[in-house]
């Protein structure tokens, strides 16, 4: 009977693995085929990812831009609010986390909508590409302070502390000699997510987007909907190339981020 149940387990988890890979297996090789109805067998060529690339470089690079900017914002506040999270009192820290999940829990259109409403009369920041950073800091920024908070309440850092402040050392020293590095791995992790979130996010991008501040997910889909089944198909095959490195990157820190807890 065990036998059974871990066949059929592992006969759910191939069917389920298929069911998800074979279409974007089947999209990437459509962007790199001449002619996507007739197949492999028409010719593979890659003038369809050279035509994205030249269309859409500036989408590309920006949108690295624009994740690296949200992830420096959501290091510099992040940090600091999932270690403070963990040392107040137990109701406050509910009550501050359930706020915080809150741009999480809506959707990104109210959100990007929020943020339209408040700051759209500004125009010269509603044109830059710093109004897109600053929704992707509220979006991504609970996922920051959630995995520094957990990696603070798994690691003995009160014990810690206050054997560096019985040798003397200012709250600065030991939040920089001996919080940081404890907590580590999960910055880590959840660095990696808020950059892979933010290269990713469409919904509240495509509200806060303006012709000259497109980005990946916003230009990939124009592709889809203006021009032909191959250069979208290319643009997605761009995009793995760019998300599937750093999701590898994610569970690997993940992983030792576990191990050392």
């Amino acid at each position: 009977m065990k036998k059974l149940l871990i066949s059929l387990q592992a006969g759910v988890t191939v069917l389920m693995s298929l069911f998800l890979l074979v279409p974007i297996a089947m999209s990437i090789v459509a962007g790199v085929t001449d002619n996507y109805f007739r197949g492999w067998r028409g010719g593979l060529t890659l003038r369809w990812v050279a035509q994205v690339w030249e269309l859409y470089r500036d989408a590309i690079f920006l949108s690295l831009g624009i994740a690296l900017a949200t992830l420096a914002i959501v290091l510099a506040i992040g940090v600091p609010a999932g270690y403070a999270l963990t040392r107040s009192p137990r109701r406050l820290a509910r009550l501050l986390e359930s706020l915080l999940v809150l741009p999480v829990a809506v959707p990104g259109l109210a959100s990007a909508l929020a943020l339209l409403v408040v700051y759209g009369g500004f125009t010269a920041f509603r044109n830059s590409w710093l109004f897109i950073v600053a929704g992707h800091v509220v979006f991504t920024l609970p996922f920051m302070v959630r995995a520094v908070a957990a990696i603070c309440l798994s690691q003995n850092l009160k014990t810690l502390e206050e054997g560096a402040a019985s040798l003397g050392a200012t709250f600065r020293q030991r939040f920089l000699t001996v919080v940081l590095p404890n907590i580590r791995p999960g910055v880590i992790a959840g660095a990696l997510t808020v950059v892979t979130l933010s290269i990713g996010e469409f919904n509240l991008t495509w509200m806060l987007h303006t012709p000259a501040t497109k980005t990946l997910p916003v230009g990939l889909a124009d592709a889809y909907a203006s021009m032909r089944l191959e250069v979208g198909s290319a643009y997605t095959l761009i995009f793995f190339i760019m998300i599937v490195p750093l999701l590898v990157l994610m569970q690997r820190c993940g992983a030792d981020a576990r191990k050392s807890a």
